[in-house]
């Protein structure tokens, strides 16, 4: 397996509030917050102290510091005032890498041989930055990316070929840092370490001793970039070969432009043409290369990097934030003696988009959304509306009652309410097979009797073996339950006092068990799926059912 890229990475802490503070000329120490959805996103030195955390709504946090001075979040802005950090870094070391905002990452091999090794380079960054920017920022060194950030944020140098050792007993909750990796929201990151806490896994070590396939199929793909980074290892190479030339894109500008806003109308046209062309390929941009010539001969080159695949808005994004901080002149370098002539895209990275698995009915965007919509529209033409569906997660207890199809072109509104309360439905993980027609299953005690449920829902013995559809038995390694289920039980109680007849099925009550057992691998030659495999049980009609099967 090949050894991660040795990096460096600047963070600027806090970064979105330093530049909201200095746009607004108010004091450095100033206790302040930056809030997107009415949630605190990042949060002064100051306001800590008060007790203001990210993720905070901000009627708390105002309630625990009344002096908090409140800011909206505005990326561009953030990105403006960071190119004077990264004018200032550039100065000493080249092929810097935006990876957002408040974080700058670059080859450690350069600097270290020039500088006399590592930490001497990082010192000089942090004084040419404080110099020339007026910035504080930390420098952490380590093998890959995300454990490069860690030791950034940490002010750590981690030696070559330690990176899984210094990750190993750090909190489980910094899986959320792959937010900055990925330039995208903490939502998915935070939902994965909530689940995981929940199944015990407190720290990354014990997140990387899972095994890559496991979590893959229980977790997504969210997941397996995180159990990726747990273990030390990166997505994919930091350097790859470069793309070809004929995937570059530029536009003249005649008139030259010296605005921001007519510059963003060009970039946006540009991303769009250069995302038609990586679709032709097949391909996906994962880091940007922007370039811009001023009728006076001035270069300007940046390079911005993802871990996810850029859309057309978000490179269009990520260009006009590049021009806003080129065009006002912020950094060392003086605004540009004259207007931009030229603007070019180039990707600097690409990867095959077969390989990306992205959601199809959220991640697609411009031309190929509006493709799958109309291939849709052609299948259910042919077939029927039925033929196309897409499921929505909605309300209940068992696994079948939480999803619906719905036709494709219909409201995608729920059925039930999705949100709590649910008391007793399924937890997640979920299972990854949930047939369509329930198995029928028999649980059997060491003697070979039939294990059933007494009326207090009590188990008559200890599962011993389960047999599924009249196949072979397995022997059962693990078992928990049983837990009782008893919905809609007052329905018999009012049709009795009201003197109705039986309600139909749509309202019927419902009493059943549900178990979990873990059976033992398949024996070698048996037709079955090899390794442990989980079965979510359910008594009801006075049989045992499988309606889930964990892999």
């Amino acid at each position: 397996m090949a050894m991660p890229a040795r990096r460096l990475v600047l963070w600027c802490p806090d970064w979105p509030v330093v530049t909201a503070v200095r746009v607004a000329e108010l004091e450095p120490l100033s206790p302040a917050a930056v809030f997107l959805a009415n949630r605190v996103v990042a949060c002064s030195a100051t306001a800590r102290e008060s007790g203001v955390r990210r993720g905070m709504r901000r009627r708390e946090a105002q309630g625990r510091c009344p002096e908090l001075v409140v800011f909206d979040h505005d990326p561009a802005r953030d990105a403006r005032l960071f190119e004077s950090v990264v004018v200032a870094v550039e100065d000493l070391v080249p092929g810097v890498e935006v990876v957002r905002p408040g974080l700058l990452a670059m080859p450690a091999r350069g600097p270290a041989r020039y500088f006399g090794g590592e930490e001497v380079a990082a010192e000089r960054l942090v004084d040419q930055v404080d110099a020339q920017a007026g910035a504080e920022c930390r420098i952490g060194a380590a093998d890959g990316l995300f454990a490069s950030i860690l030791a950034a944020r940490r002010a750590r140098h981690v030696p070559p070929g330690t990176s899984a050792d210094f990750l190993s007993p750090l909190p489980i909750e910094e899986v959320e840092q792959l937010g900055d990796l990925l330039g995208s929201k903490r939502s998915a990151q935070a939902e994965l370490v909530d689940l995981l806490r929940r199944l015990g896994i407190r720290t990354l070590g014990e997140f990387a001793a899972l095994g890559s396939s496991e979590v893959t199929t229980r977790f997504g793909n969210t997941a397996l970039l995180a159990h990726r980074a747990a273990r030390g290892l990166e997505e994919r190479p930091v350097e790859r070969r470069q793309p070809p030339p004929e995937l570059e894109v530029a536009e003249k500008l005649d008139p030259p432009v010296d605005r921001v806003d007519r510059a963003a109308f060009v970039a946006k046209a540009l991303a769009d043409e250069l995302h038609a062309k990586l679709d032709g390929l097949g391909l996906a941009c994962t880091r940007l290369g922007i370039s811009a010539r001023t009728e006076n001969g001035e270069e300007l080159h940046r390079v911005w990097r993802c871990a996810e695949p850029l859309t057309p808005a978000a490179t269009a994004d990520r260009v006009r934030w590049q021009l806003d901080g080129w065009l006002s002149g912020k950094g060392n370098r003086e605004r540009p003696t004259a207007g931009l002539g030229e603007l070019n895209l180039r990707p600097a990275e690409v990867v095959g988009s077969g390989g990306l698995q992205l959601d199809l009915l959220n991640a697609a965007t411009g031309e190929a959304a509006a493709r799958a919509a109309r291939a849709f529209a052609r299948v259910q033409g042919m077939l029927g509306p039925e033929a196309v569906v897409t499921g929505v997660l909605g309300g209940g207890r068992d696994l079948r009652d939480r999803v619906r199809f719905v036709p494709w072109g219909d409201e995608r509104a729920p059925a039930l309410a999705a949100e709590p309360p649910w008391p007793g439905r399924i937890p997640p993980p979920s299972p990854t097979v949930v047939p369509d027609e329930s198995w029928q299953a028999r649980v059997l005690d060491e003697a070979g009797d039939p294990v059933r449920l007494t009326d207090r829902k009590l188990l008559t013995g200890a599962p011993s073996r389960v047999e599924v559809s009249g196949g072979r038995s397995r022997a059962v390694v693990g078992w928990a339950g049983p837990w009782p289920i008893a919905e809609r039980w007052w329905v018999d109680l009012l049709a009795c006092g009201s003197g109705r007849t039986a309600p139909d099925s749509q309202v019927s009550p419902r009493a059943a068990a549900r178990m979990q057992v873990v059976l033992e691998a398949a024996a070698e030659g048996e037709e079955s799926e090899a390794g442990e495999v989980a079965l979510l049980l359910v008594h009801e009609r006075g049989d045992w059912w499988v309606q889930g099967v964990y892999r």
